[in-house]
């Protein structure tokens, strides 16, 4: 049972939590997403719904219905 695209997204930490809550966390993203990280500038490819940073771990979620544009995207924290 899920609040669908609804519910808590304000920080990557509720993002995160919800994703993996769904149980999407470790499925495909219907498009990758080019991610420059806040923490360290490195840009990546976010290909699931959550991601994490190759170069400082720095984990990122984003919900199947606002995944289609990389401003939705939250940080959550270096290995969260």
């Amino acid at each position: 049972m899920h609040d669908g695209c609804t519910g808590p997204t304000a920080d990557g930490r509720s993002v995160a939590d919800k994703v993996r809550m769904m149980g999407f966390n470790k499925q495909p993203m219907p498009m990758p997403l080019e991610l420059t990280c806040a923490n360290c500038d490195h840009t990546f490819s976010m290909t699931f719904f959550e991601a994490s940073c190759p170069e400082c771990n720095m984990v990122y979620a984003v919900t199947p219905c606002h995944a289609g544009d990389a401003a939705n995207v939250k940080a959550a924290g270096i290995n969260y």
